[in-house]
């Protein structure tokens, strides 16, 4: 049997109102508004997410081509990202637009404009948290990049997702380095190798890193760096 449509139900409590109360048909017809209220800002909702991920394609489209070199198509690239941010400023969208703009900027060699735009969607209220620990994490290298190495590791230590350790561990080392903080970078990248081993993930560039700072690690399914150095042969 079909559901009837809101104007037969209404049509029904019309002609069923000598057997109930002012009261209950009161109640029901509010149950009906608030359930036309609902499916109406589902389909809203709905059409809205639509258009943002609409505009987030065409801005990607955009930025796929673009010359980052190019002032007027920088700026009307960030124009629009900043409108998706200012008009749906916890989405996903928004996020994927400032992650873009950050990329387009370490290009421009310009890591201030990085970390300010994803400065701008850090704390998104977002259901995906693995995205904000991604805006986190490069966060964290845009503020290397300018030697901010104190607000660096701050930012990853916001980083508390297990599935994001050994990547926030890697890039703590690397902000040890950069501090010529030698034996912190040689734990921080041992715990990040430690991870990563467990989970039988990609670390050659890993074992680089920790050979550059005096740490030989074994691994058998990946032969030695070739950073290793050799002893001259005999003459």
């Amino acid at each position: 049997m079909s559901a009837l449509s809101d104007e037969e139900q209404l049509n029904s409590l019309k002609n069923n109102t000598k057997k109930y109360s002012s009261t209950v048909i009161s109640g029901v017809l509010i149950a009906l508004i608030a359930y036309s209220g609902w499916t109406y800002w589902q389909n809203k909702q709905q059409g809205e997410a639509q258009l943002q991920t609409a505009k987030v394609q065409q801005l990607m489209d955009q930025a796929a081509t673009v010359d980052v070199k190019d002032d007027n198509a920088w700026n009307s690239l960030t124009k629009t990202a900043d409108e998706i941010v200012k008009n749906y400023p916890d989405s996903v969208q928004a996020i994927q637009t400032q992650l873009m703009l950050a990329k387009l900027a370490f290009e421009r060699n310009d890591y201030a404009t990085a970390e300010k735009a994803l400065m701008k969607v850090e704390n998104a209220k977002v259901d995906d948290q693995g995205l904000i620990h991604v805006v986190k994490l490069r966060l964290a290298y845009s503020q290397l990049a300018q030697d901010k190495f104190d607000t660096a590791l701050k930012s990853l230590s916001a980083v508390t997702d297990p599935a994001f350790k050994a990547t926030a561990d890697e890039a703590r080392g690397d902000v040890y380095v950069a501090k010529n903080d030698i034996e912190n970078a040689k734990k921080a990248y041992m715990s990040a190798w430690d991870g990563l081993l467990e989970r039988q993930q990609e670390r050659q560039i890993l074992q680089i890193k920790l050979e550059s700072v005096g740490v030989l690690v074994d691994d058998p399914e990946i032969e030695r760096p070739v950073l290793e150095m050799k002893m001259d042969e005999p003459q």
